[in-house]
């Protein structure tokens, strides 16, 4: 099954790193943060990924066309240096197409420019490519072909220090809590799509806004509720966290080397 990944914004709220690099490019750990969730999607066994380029699309092809397998693989040097002998490697079985989708383009004229590319799948995923989750990606699959629906997205609960106020109409608060603790969920980022998707977006709109809009009108849009692990990275110090994190070697969303626990709900 085929992966778009959406890596053409300019990442302003990372103005530390975007104005020398796209923002999937943002590194955590040894690779960038567009590495680490294309590993997730090919844990799962999906490994053919479509690159939805803009902005510093030179880097992103830049950094596959001189990847070095020998960052994040342990391998064995001998004969003075002549001879490497990798004992595991990354992107060797993977396939990426590199599409420049236009340097101010949307996600939904993003998507529809690569359309050409994903002829003959009846079903593809897609991604912002910025957030990272520990998600059971079999069972939300299992969740959309059971539906049987055009779309499919993440909702999450919200990670940020935030607090959402209710209010009475003379202004008194009647409740405060924490983002985390209130009913609300946004979107993951994380989409499953049937190909009709492409019917329901017009020429320059946004992909969540009135295609999915018209998906709900005709109730072919579902959810997949998740509480475990999930997080943006926005920001410096969604950066740092998500830093912090891989270097203490547990990252719940490598899921390639851990055996997490997912703890989600439908």
């Amino acid at each position: 099954m085929k992966v778009v990944l959406f890596c053409g914004g300019l990442g302003m709220r990372l103005r530390e790193y975007s104005e020398k690099i796209p923002k999937p490019m943002v590194e955590i750990g040894y690779r960038p943060i567009l590495w680490h969730i294309m590993k997730y999607y090919s844990s799962y066994g999906h490994k053919d990924f479509i690159l939805c380029l803009g902005y510093r699309g030179d880097i992103v092809k830049n950094y596959f066309l001189n990847y070095n397998e020998c960052v994040s693989n342990d391998f064995v040097l001998s004969g003075g240096g002549k001879d490497l002998k990798l004992l595991g490697t990354d992107i060797e079985d993977w396939r990426i197409t590199f599409v420049d989708t236009g340097l101010n383009a949307n996600i939904g004229q993003r998507l529809k420019a690569v359309e050409k590319h994903l002829e003959g799948e009846e079903v593809f995923l897609a991604n912002y490519s910025d957030g990272l989750s520990n998600l059971p990606l079999d069972k939300i699959l299992e969740h959309f072909n059971k539906h049987n629906k055009v779309a499919c997205f993440v909702s999450v609960k919200p990670s940020h220090s935030f607090h959402v106020v209710s209010v009475e109409e003379n202004l008194v608060v009647s409740d405060i809590k924490h983002l985390s603790k209130s009913n609300l969920w946004i979107n993951g980022g994380y989409f499953i799509f049937n190909k009709r998707m492409f019917d329901y977006i017009k020429d320059g709109e946004e992909l969540v806004e009135e295609p999915f809009h018209r998906l709900i009108s005709e109730k072919q849009l579902i959810t997949y509720k998740y509480k475990g692990f999930w997080i943006s990275m926005d920001t410096f110090k969604d950066k740092q966290f998500l830093e912090d994190i891989y270097i203490k070697g547990n990252a719940p969303w490598e899921i390639w080397k851990n055996n997490n626990n997912f703890n989600a709900e439908l």
